[in-house]
């Protein structure tokens, strides 16, 4: 059985303070007034200075004023948003694991029931990654910032293309929806825990046909409410913008992440000598998922770029044009990471089994995916006011820091191996 080592227990609590200070200095050092950004601006303009990707090229004082404004929103935006991507990403990688369980179980796969137990630790995240999530949710539609402009009664009465979304983008129906979506998900993952130590204890097969009808039914569940969700949490904050397929985008972006760290924390305890039973074929398998689920979400991602030329849509092109110049660098740096180098590396079959091939492929697939959740958040929420600062990788540390407290002490819980899963003989055995 594993036992939470003191030394990852104090790693990952001085994560949670660093990150704590981190977001704690965002928000201190975030504009007081309006004469503060007036004064950035004036300064800047005087050095020929866009530093922070803030530009002060404004023709007249009427033009100025509406600038500082402008950039003044977006500054007080800047430390929310830090919070929230970190918040929404470390979340959602949590439930993807918890998906990846859930597949798993209702497939009736017979190689992975040695890894159950790590999922389930891991996505233990679920409940406190939820409330936290919720909490800014609260505070970012009833008026503690503006990320939600649709939130916003003065914008909403000035735009027509928002009043005509107000029957579905209503703040009490978008928080009715996130209790339903994070309850449901949340109330799925404490059931599958609860029979998966009763089979363990008992020996009982009853549990496994009720997880195994509990999982049939949590992913169409799911299949609905993660499209839905998307749409309310990350594609409503480009309001005006839509895509059709963006709840399979946000899936493949964070489902790759979730499969990764799954690989990441088996190889850890595999190395640490606590999962014998696993071998190399498992990484194998592991790394077969990030490869493939790495192409399906360059697939998506394309199909969605495309239709800037395609169909030629103003809010098509503006969405992309606005990243491609005022996000250049992180927005086809993602593609080099999150595509071009997964590709590179576990192309071939041999280096799939390899533990330093798998850690930096996973290690650019979780960089990139970050960076591919603050391009889906940050152009509509600080606009060309942005920079990777001490509030980003604040955020970041906090949820990863806390990630990692309540998944390995989950996982320390429980025996490592689901003894009496029917399938576990069969998967301590898999060979590829």
């Amino acid at each position: 059985m594993y036992t939470f080592s003191k030394n990852l227990k104090t790693f990952a609590i001085v994560l949670m303070v660093l990150g704590l200070l981190g977001i704690a200095y965002g928000f201190f050092s975030a504009p007081k007034d309006l004469d503060e950004v007036k004064q950035i601006l004036t300064e800047q303009a005087h050095h020929g200075d866009g530093g922070h990707h803030v530009s002060a090229d404004a023709h007249s004082d009427a033009d100025f004023e509406h600038h500082a404004e402008h950039v003044y929103g977006q500054l007080k935006n800047k430390p929310w948003t830090a919070l929230y991507v970190g918040s929404i990403f470390v979340m959602f990688v949590s439930l993807g694991i918890l998906v990846f369980h859930g597949i798993n179980y209702a497939a009736s796969a017979g190689w992975s029931p040695v890894l159950f137990r790590v999922m389930e630790g891991l996505s233990a995240y679920l409940l406190p990654g939820s409330i936290i999530f919720f909490l800014i949710l609260l505070a970012s539609v009833l008026g503690g910032n503006h990320l939600f402009i649709w939130a916003d009664d003065a914008v909403v009465a000035k735009d027509a293309i928002i009043q005509g979304k107000v029957g579905y983008l209503n703040v009490p129906f978008f928080i009715v929806r996130a209790l339903i979506f994070l309850g449901g998900w949340n109330l799925y993952r404490v059931y599958m825990r609860k029979q998966s130590l009763a089979l363990d204890a008992t020996g009982d097969l009853v549990y496994h046909k009720k997880m195994f009808k509990a999982s049939a039914g949590f992913l169409a569940f799911f299949i609905v409410t993660e499209s839905m969700a998307s749409w309310d949490w990350i594609m409503s904050i480009d309001t005006h913008w839509y895509s059709t397929l963006f709840g399979w985008y946000v899936f493949a972006s964070f489902f790759v992440t979730a499969i990764t760290t799954i690989a990441f924390v088996t190889l850890y305890l595999k190395n640490k000598g606590y999962l014998d039973f696993v071998n190399t074929s498992h990484i194998h398998d592991l790394a077969k998922f990030m490869f493939g689920l790495s192409i399906f979400w360059t697939y998506l991602w394309f199909s969605q770029f495309m239709l800037q030329w395609y169909s030629n849509i103003p809010e098509e092109v503006t969405y992309f044009i606005f990243r491609i110049q005022e996000y250049n660098l992180p927005f086809f740096g993602m593609l080099v990471l999150n595509f071009i180098l997964p590709l590179l590396l576990l192309i071939n079959t041999d280096f799939k089994r390899l533990t330093w091939i798998v850690v930096m492929a996973g290690v650019c697939i979780i960089i990139g995916h970050y960076i591919d959740f603050f391009l889906m958040i940050a152009p509509g929420t600080v606009g060309g006011s942005w920079f990777i600062g001490v509030e980003e990788i604040g955020s970041l540390m906090f949820f990863i820091g806390l990630f990692i407290f309540v998944g390995f002490n989950a996982i320390s819980k429980a025996p490592l191996l689901a003894k009496n899963n029917p399938l576990i003989e069969e998967s301590k055995h898999f060979h590829y």
